[in-house]
């Protein structure tokens, strides 16, 4: 698999309603950190995240985080 677009080096931290969610991997959506189909055309597909009650979340941004969808810092390494 080739590696994402990095979106932007932090999170995306957000208040966040219960529901599904579809984060964006391919990191080429204008809708971050959602998905907005901009993957259509290459390996990537959404990831489907499902929160069950209301909370503030740190989406990865650069789309590396080994705890994907969440973001565990590793954009702190990222060049």
């Amino acid at each position: 698999m080739s590696d994402p677009t990095i979106a932007q080096r932090m999170p995306y931290v957000q208040e966040v309603e219960p529901g599904t969610y579809y984060w964006c991997r391919c990191g080429r959506s204008k809708a971050q950190p959602f998905c907005d189909g901009s993957h259509k055309g290459t390996e990537f597909s959404p990831l489907e995240v499902k929160i069950e009650q209301k909370k503030k979340v740190a989406w990865c941004g650069c789309k590396h985080s080994a705890n994907k969808p969440f973001c565990d810092g590793t954009h702190s390494g990222l060049k």
